[in-house]
């Protein structure tokens, strides 16, 4: 893996809010950024890019102002980020398997919620969740408006293996922003018409809340200047992270979870959180 952060690019607004969020993580990290415009020319007949006209491959006039657009938006990063290192690609093909192929080589991937031209049809539920669940690296997804640079970094908590993953992204992350970390366990209550005998939600929930702090004790000692606070709530997983990212800078979730968060597959709180949440959502599976 290199340490890189790929962005999908395409000028849209959404894109530009996803690449300033990118910098700044690039600020913190030290990684360098690359912007990846995609597109599928055979058909394109709509929106490309600012000041790029509609063409059907091949363009090689259109092709040309693409490769402006981005190589202006990498320079113009660069310029207001002294000491970045940015620089951008254009690529050929269906956006979401490109995207897919090249976060093989990236360390971290982020995406706008919409995109135009290259990315059309970039919504919550399309080609944003497609890479979300086929990355071979962590995806964050960030919408146009709700980039917050303050409040906790939240991550989801089931015990599974992915969600193990993302509280160590998570760690990292809060760590890095100098932020309290937020640690959410979901629990079920029983169903009204059978309560298992001798179910006690007080013992249920310390019992969750036991199994979250073991999972962050290693993670306490290797950062001990980081705030963290574990919740096990009774509800909906994605209901509980959705209202939690009203005040968060970032949401962390694994693309898969049991337990807790049993189904947690692209599809459910994962797709959830793309369409619903109120701050950007990073999104981990293994690799």
């Amino acid at each position: 893996m290199n340490e890189e952060i790929l962005v999908g690019y395409d000028g849209s607004p959404d894109a530009v809010v996803a690449l300033n969020w990118a910098l700044d993580e690039a600020g913190r990290s030290g990684w360098p950024v690359r912007l990846a415009y995609v597109f599928e020319w055979l058909t394109v007949t709509g929106w490309i890019g600012p000041g790029v006209a509609p063409g059907v491959w091949p363009d090689e006039a259109a092709r040309r102002q693409v490769e402006e657009l981005v190589r202006k938006a990498a320079a113009d990063a660069a310029a207001d980020r002294p000491g970045l290192t940015v620089h951008g690609e254009v690529f050929d093909g269906p956006p979401a398997l490109v995207l897919q192929e090249q976060s093989a080589e990236a360390g971290m991937l982020v995406l706008g919620s919409r995109g135009h031209g290259g990315f059309g049809g970039l919504l919550a539920g399309s080609t944003a969740v497609s890479v979300t669940a086929h990355a071979h690296c962590p995806v964050v997804v960030v919408r146009d408006g709700q980039a917050a640079t303050s409040g906790p970094v939240v991550v989801g908590s089931d015990g599974s293996e992915t969600a193990l993953r993302a509280l160590g992204f998570a760690v990292e992350r809060a760590a890095q922003r100098d932020v309290p970390l937020r640690v959410l366990r979901a629990w079920e209550r029983p169903g009204d018409r059978w309560v298992p005998p001798g179910f006690d939600p007080e013992e249920t929930a310390a019992a969750e809340r036991a199994a979250a702090e073991a999972e962050l004790a290693t993670w306490r000692e290797s950062f001990p200047d980081v705030p963290m606070e574990v919740e096990a709530v009774p509800g909906s997983p994605s209901a509980l992270l959705v209202e939690a990212s009203r005040s968060a800078q970032l949401v962390v979730v694994g693309s898969r979870g049991r337990g807790g968060l049993r189904g947690m597959l692209l599809g459910s709180v994962s797709q959830q959180l793309i369409q619903h949440s109120h701050c950007p959502v990073a999104v981990v599976r293994e690799r």
